[in-house]
């Protein structure tokens, strides 16, 4: 698919992050003093916005300070990841962000409004990415090689929604589609929620979606698994194979990506391990 790993993308934020001090005078006693804003490039009820959701609830407990999410969905992303951009480099403006504006825009895209390397600065990776390849209940399949089957006996009607053009789940849809001659038509959406709310319904008749936001509707019934996108199955689904076993071992079936948390480059130094301290004190703490 011509798209660089994101170990490259993380290391070169890395770098930024490492010469990113601030002329200000900046200790970590200093901040914060006010409301932090994360801003989730998607809309409400996806996986990026539970987990920022989450996250914003922990550090404000941990820094004694309100933090807020700031939903901004649109242009695949690049809408919440431009205003992070822009902001001022203080702390007080951090991007929870999905795999889409960070890896993939800038390869499916000729004008970003924004340069991750330049613009950005890592704090740390929140997860690993695990897609979900489902089907609604009605679809007669069971398996990977019988939706490759059904597909290409029912062009024009195997379309497929992702949560945004050059989103993970477009591109491994559309490499999909391509590979195995389906002629699968794309329905793209603002996030992954209202994608899922879809399939649901029966408009489109699959798509692959994260697991903490497809396991209620797959224990539900309404929602159907046939395979994992990722290096091995999921715990919580030990009865669906990866793509890998199920006879689909293209390298593009790899994994890229995950969820990460940024900041607008030039934040200073000890602000950034700050955030990194506390988000590592919590993944340690006992449940």
């Amino acid at each position: 698919m011509g798209i660089a790993s994101s170990s490259i993308f993380i290391k070169g934020l890395v770098g930024i992050t490492a010469i990113a001090a601030s002329a200000l005078a900046f200790s970590q006693q200093d901040y914060p003093t006010r409301t932090i804003t994360i801003v989730v490039p998607a809309p409400p009820a996806g996986a990026t916005d539970v987990l920022g959701r989450v996250l914003a609830d922990e550090l404000g407990k941990r820094l004694g300070q309100t933090v807020i999410v700031d939903n901004k969905p649109g242009a695949s992303g690049m809408l919440g990841a431009s205003a992070v951009a822009r902001a001022a480099p203080d702390g007080y403006t951090l991007f929870m962000s999905h795999a889409t504006p960070i890896y993939y825009a800038p390869y499916m895209f000729a004008k970003v409004p924004y340069d991750v390397k330049r613009d950005f600065a890592l704090i740390t990776e929140i997860c690993s990415a695990s897609l979900v390849f489902a089907v609604n209940k009605d679809v007669p399949v069971r398996n990977m090689k019988e939706l490759v089957s059904w597909a290409q006996t029912h062009k024009g009607k195997a379309n497929y929604g992702s949560f945004g053009v050059g989103s993970s789940s477009h591109l491994l849809m559309a490499y999909l589609s391509e590979s195995r001659g389906l002629g699968m038509e794309h329905v793209a959406y603002k996030g992954e929620a209202p994608m899922i709310q879809d399939m649901i319904g029966g408009v489109i008749p699959m798509g692959l979606g994260t697991l903490g936001t497809m396991a209620p509707h797959i224990a539900g019934g309404s929602l159907r698994p046939l395979a994992i996108i990722g290096d091995k199955r999921l715990p919580d689904m030990p009865n669906v194979p990866t793509m890998a076993e199920a006879g689909f071992t293209d390298k593009e079936f790899e994994p890229i990506g995950g969820v990460m948390l940024t900041a607008p480059a030039k934040t200073p130094t000890p602000v950034l391990a700050r955030l990194e301290k506390e988000r590592a004190r919590w993944f340690r703490a006992p449940p």
